[in-house]
This record gives structure tokens, sequence and C-alpha cells, in this order.
């Protein structure tokens, strides 16, 4: 069983015992979060779609862990007009592990 899950501005595939890196959530580590915002559900060929999402379904996770990404680097530049900027940046994640859905 799978199902479509909306978890920060983002749509994830959330599967049992599936670990996930999401934007940074708010708790503490090994807090449980549950998402309500399921959207669409398969139970082996079962498929229920939402309009716009399935009532009675929650994902439940537990957070594992706070981190930061890979830093990403950005370089502007101008040729001829003495213009360079560099700058860098990490985004916040949240790696978090499904426990069930249902």
């Amino acid at each position: 069983m799978y199902a479509i899950v909306e978890i920060a501005g983002q749509q994830f595939k959330a599967e049992a015992g599936k670990k996930l890196y999401v934007h940074r959530l708010e708790g503490n580590e090994g807090d449980s979060v549950s998402f309500d915002k399921v959207l669409l559900t398969d139970d082996n060929g079962t498929v229920q779609v939402g309009a716009p999402t399935v009532t009675g379904v929650t994902v439940s996770a537990k957070i594992l862990t706070h981190l930061k990404d890979d830093k990403v680097t950005i370089f502007k530049k101008k040729r001829r007009k003495t213009y360079k900027k560099t700058q860098g940046h990490r985004q916040s994640l949240t790696q978090i592990s499904i426990e069930s859905i249902g």
C-alpha cells in the first residue's frame, strides 16, 4: 500500500517503512507527526483519488533527524563589466520515517 501525500507544500510517495527527506518540520527528533492531506491511495490495485483529498486517511511518521542539504553555489557574472557575485545556499531538511498509512 502506498499514498501520495502533501508534506510542507510538496508531494511525496509514502510507503510504510520508507524514509523521506522533506523541508524542515516543526518538532524534535523522535516526535511523531501525522499528515492528513492525502491526495491518492493505492491498496493492491484499489485506487482512491481525492477531490482534493481522500477523507479519513492519515499518514503517520516519526522525525528521525534535522539536517542540511549539500551546498548549492550561485555564480553571476557580466563580462567586461567587472561584475561578479557568488552566493551559496544550504536547504534545511528533516528526515522522516513513514510508520503507517490508514
